[in-house]
């Protein structure tokens, strides 16, 4: 039986109705609608430029809205990433955020997360576990970044690009430990502009365009008119 602090499959975990949000007052997202849900994966498409990382900072708590609401596990996300990050949210951004400086043991040991959970999920760090995180390749701080999340148990979370610069390998390899995050109950939101890589992960997915949502869907809806949404969406 689910304990009252645990998410059960399929119980909405995230979600934002007609979210507007930007900058300086100025919109970049408008009327966006979307939930993530206890054990699934859902993909954030679009073209660059479309508004996916301000929808992801809006959910986040990074960005307060200038319109609509976002919730996590019941109750408004306000106050900030770091209360979001409290209450139980991963958050994997664009950008490399590994301590160059420290070992890729004590970057682990940062996110206060249980190291065991990090090491069984991805192997590969432990012989590397001395190493300079300023020494790892762009795949493996991008491992390591997961590692760190996802040792803490999360129940929700934000990836922004998941494939950006990093080797097919890498991005399979991270894919499979997103699977499996949602297959212990947590809820997964990546953002992506490959559409077959996203949709080849998640289960469900929502397409931005021009900062609104254009489709939305089962990830097998959309992959079967891939070639509509690459010319047409994805194009820009």
């Amino acid at each position: 039986m689910t304990s009252p602090n645990e998410p059960s499959e399929g119980r909405d975990l995230l979600i934002a109705s007609h979210l507007s949000a930007g900058y300086a007052g100025n919109p970049v997202i408008q009327d966006v609608s979307l939930r993530v849900a206890a054990g699934e994966v859902v993909a954030l498409l679009g073209a660059n430029g479309a508004g996916k990382t301000t929808t992801l900072l809006a959910l986040a708590g990074e960005l307060r809205p200038l319109a609509g609401t976002v919730e996590m596990l019941g109750s408004p996300v306000s106050g900030g990433l770091h209360v979001s990050a409290r209450r139980g949210l991963g958050f994997v951004p664009e950008e490399k955020s590994v301590i160059f400086g420290l070992s890729v043991l004590d970057n682990l040991r940062l996110g206060r997360g249980d190291m065991s959970i990090a090491f069984e999920l991805f192997p590969e760090l432990t012989p590397l576990r001395r190493r300079l995180a300023g020494n790892l390749s762009g795949g493996e701080m991008q491992i390591l970044t997961f590692a760190r999340i996802l040792s803490r148990k999360p129940k929700v979370v934000l990836a922004d690009e998941l494939s950006l610069g990093l080797a097919p390998l890498v991005v399979q390899r991270l894919g499979h430990a997103i699977k499996e995050a949602a297959r212990s109950g947590i809820g997964v939101l990546v953002v992506e502009q490959q559409a077959r890589t996203a949709l080849s992960l998640s289960d469900r997915a929502y397409l931005l365009r021009h900062g609104q949502v254009a489709l939305e869907g089962t990830s097998a809806e959309l992959m079967s008119r891939i070639d509509e949404i690459e010319s047409r969406y994805l194009s820009e």
